[in-house]
């Protein structure tokens, strides 16, 4: 089986001059990268990075954006057997700085141009120990050359590591997700038979490069012999500018979680139904709320929405194209069956098998494209890759997702929730406990919990509630909560946490409601959260 660099290459050989790449340049213009240039990108990359020394699974911390040098630059890395880590420019210090602590790299690349990169002391943050290297069209420019090491591996194989992406951690520490070159082809192999592509499409990705959804935008369009059209992170936020760049770059297929629509719905529906030369709509990581879905439907008749489902340890396992128009008495979207060579059985609490339509069960897959396990953590990794219930004894390993779901009267499947902790948060996979953890951290806060509330027509909140107390005790202090600063304190969470994952209210109350088995009472919660707060 080809590894990753194999695969998304594969049209430099069969339409060498065909665009690859479309993006925003430097001028305001758009640029051209094709194929033929794409590989000989890689390849250049790849010659500068081969002569540090560097060996097949020392890992390499790729800080950029979705953009031509940073493709170039991870399937450099995926022709030497070189792990990458992708990461945001925005990620802060500190957690970048846990990210680098966890994964202990050789080899930090930062994107020329980036803001960390256009810094006098743009090492600062990075260990000695790392090496630090800039990249940009022109090449692989060397900061800090990394240490010496000895080079033991002579062959890349399909079973080694392509990426690791790190995602929220219930310990606060961030959790790696191992992913092998064997599991990610596999992967978009098995997506070319739903047939969403065609070589013709011109892909707009939406997603920053540290979310698995970039990963699976580049291999989604590159692997189809597609155009891949990165938005730029400073246009997509302005729904007028997000239309008038996916106008001018003639883009066909738009990928993103179903929050990118919800401005463009509100507020330039419009210059949305203008589009005339879109085709089709992939969406994933979140609930798309039935009403905008509809609107969106109503105005881009004839526009194919997807549906995709999936973890990151597996990427995706499901793509269901959505009913059109959607039914009037619909009150839940599926998320369909797996793909081909991929199955999913669904556990109920007692271990067993759930089969009656309607009933509620956890997810177990069995898929080529699983996760090789979370970095550094075996216990988590047991927790996740567990042996086949149906067959325990055959040493097949399934993934218990901790994703609810349970099947229509056709077999097919419906999404429920998590039954652990675990949000999506615009597309990103959040774990409330490492939200708390943070806020407890925070100097007085003796008690914290965190909840996502869901609003109607707009994107959920993520709120926490905290409980002042008296330095070494738990008792309320009401001077404290008079003199609770929340501007402070989501900024004291801000210092290692994303901005997704930062509370956009945080309120001091007196007490925690618990329900009957002493767990925090989240439903009462929601309820206070529905009362205005003060500033």
């Amino acid at each position: 089986m080809e590894n990753l660099r194999g695969f998304l290459l594969r049209a430099a050989k069969t339409t060498p001059e065909k665009p690859a790449l479309v993006e925003r340049s430097a001028d305001g213009g758009l640029s051209t990268l094709t194929y033929r240039q794409l590989e000989d990108r890689v390849d250049a990359y790849a010659a500068d990075l081969d002569k540090l020394g560097l060996d097949t699974g020392d890992r390499v911390v790729l800080e950029s954006d979705v953009t031509g040098c940073a493709v170039a630059m991870l399937l450099a890395c995926a022709t030497l057997g070189l792990p990458f880590i992708p990461v945001s420019p925005e990620t802060p210090a500190k957690r970048l700085a846990a990210v680098l602590d966890a994964a202990e790299p050789a080899l930090f690349a930062r994107a020329a141009g980036a803001a960390r990169a256009a810094a006098p002391e743009d090492t600062a943050g990075i260990p000695e120990s790392v090496g630090l290297v800039h990249f940009d069209p022109d090449g692989v420019h060397t900061r800090r050359p990394p240490l010496p090491r000895a080079r033991h591996r002579r062959r890349v194989v399909s079973t080694d590591t392509a990426y690791i992406i790190f995602t929220s951690g219930t310990t606060g520490r961030p959790k790696g997700v191992v992913m092998s070159h064997r599991a990610v082809v596999s992967l978009l192999s098995a997506l070319l038979t739903e047939e969403l592509l065609t070589p013709d499409d011109r892909v707009a990705t939406t997603s920053p490069l540290q979310f698995d959804f970039a990963l699976f935008d580049i291999g989604f369009a590159l692997g189809s012999g597609a155009t891949l059209v990165p938005v730029p992170r400073a246009e997509l936020t302005w729904p007028r500018h997000f239309l008038a760049f996916l106008d001018e770059a003639a883009v066909t297929h738009v990928d993103g979680v179903p929050s990118i629509w919800r401005p463009v719905l509100r507020h330039e529906p419009e210059r949305l139904a203008e589009l005339s030369g879109l085709r089709g709509i992939l969406f994933t990581g979140e609930d798309f709320p039935l009403p905008e879905l509809r609107r969106l439907q109503r105005l881009l008749p004839g526009v194919r929405i997807t549906n995709g489902y999936g973890a990151t340890e597996s990427m995706a396992c499901s793509f269901t194209e959505v009913p059109s128009p959607l039914p009037d008495d619909l009150e839940r979207l599926s998320i369909g069956f797996p793909l081909p060579g991929y199955d999913i059985t669904l556990i109920g609490a007692d271990g067993r098998p759930v089969e009656e339509a309607g009933a509620e069960g956890q997810i177990h897959l069995r898929a080529p494209s699983l996760f090789t396990g979370y970095w550094d953590d075996p216990e988590a990794t047991r927790a996740a890759l567990v042996p086949d219930p149906l067959d325990p004894r055959s040493g097949r390993q399934v993934l218990r997702s901790g994703d609810l779901a349970c099947r229509g009267e056709g077999g097919e499947l419906y999404f429920l929730g998590r039954a652990d902790s675990q949000v999506q948060i615009r597309g990103h996979r959040v774990e409330l406990r490492e939200v708390e953890r943070r806020l407890l951290e925070l100097p007085g806060v003796s008690a914290a919990v965190a909840l996502l509330v869901p609003q109607e027509g707009q994107d959920p909140r993520l709120l926490a509630f905290v409980v002042p107390g008296r330095e070494g005790g738990t008792e309320f202090d009401a001077e404290f909560d008079a003199e609770f600063d929340k501007a402070e304190a989501r900024a004291f969470c801000a210092e290692t946490l994303p901005g997704y994952m930062i509370p956009q209210d945080i309120r001091a109350v007196d007490d925690i409601p618990l329900t009957a088995n002493g767990k925090a009472d989240r439903a009462a919660l929601a309820a206070r959260a529905a009362t205005p707060s003060g500033p």
